[in-house]
């Protein structure tokens, strides 16, 4: 089947190799494509296959597993596997998709693999989940969980990025959606939306107030990062601040 899901698992351990490829195999929405010893085998790979998910340990020799994150680029998904639960906060700050703690469960390889699955159908099918406003068009279509909502832009306050996912907060209510908050920012109308925050952009019509480092729409308060505070005072007040002259 081509639509199943392209994994390389990376680890040192033969026997952790063989515990994850035995768990793969038993899920039929994956494909093994290969194995690796460590990063670096994994760098030539990547160069010459088409992998769509990597299972990453990370205390390996010649090469730890988050480091290799840290230099790598266009990566594929990345679910970590460690004994370490302390490197847990600085995966999820290099954007994988889960944290599997050794020895894992199936129940709990399978729950990160379905979790790769929906990710993996958002980014093929951008047109049913990534935000398409182009032309006239004021609305677009998140997938949460097995219903796909529709999102009038005119309804956003903010939105709030959190690893792989974002939250949406509307008039209506907060929608949970697997998207990055980059791809978000793209499509949005940079006029009517602007990021704040490395984890936060705002609709700009929204706001009710700038009081130090906060923006206050509604009952929220959302954070402006040093970044972006220039950029958020000249769009947002400059323009339209009646002061006397």
């Amino acid at each position: 089947m081509n639509d199943k899901i392209s994994c390389v698992i990376v680890d040192d351990e033969p026997l952790a190799r063989e515990g994850i490829s035995n768990y793969v195999r038993e899920v039929d929405f994956l494909k093994l494509t290969a194995t690796c010893e460590n990063p670096l085998q994994l760098l030539d790979l990547l160069d010459h296959s088409p992998i769509d998910l990597i299972f990453l340990d990370i205390q390996m020799p010649k090469m730890n597993g988050l480091d290799f994150l840290k230099i790598a680029q266009n990566i594929p998904m990345v679910i970590i596997t460690t004994a370490f639960p302390s490197y847990a906060l600085e995966g999820f700050q290099l954007d994988v998709l889960d944290y599997l703690l050794k020895p894992i469960t199936f129940e709990r390889f399978f729950k990160a693999a379905r979790k790769a699955k929906d990710y993996h159908q958002l980014l093929s099918r951008p047109g049913a989940a990534d935000p398409a406003m182009t032309g006239k068009e004021d609305y677009f279509f998140i997938k949460c969980g097995s219903k796909y909502e529709k999102i009038p832009l005119e309804d956003i306050l903010y939105v709030e990025g959190m690893q792989n996912y974002v939250n949406i907060y509307t008039a209506k209510g907060k929608y949970l959606t697997i998207l990055s908050l980059k791809s978000l920012e793209e499509n949005l109308a940079e006029q009517s939306f602007i990021r704040v925050h490395k984890s936060f952009i705002v609709a700009v019509s929204k706001i009710d107030s700038i009081e130090g480092n906060e923006i206050c729409i509604r009952n929220s308060k959302i954070p402006i990062s040093r970044n972006y505070r220039e950029k958020v005072i000249s769009q947002v007040i400059t323009s339209r601040l009646w002061d006397k002259k």
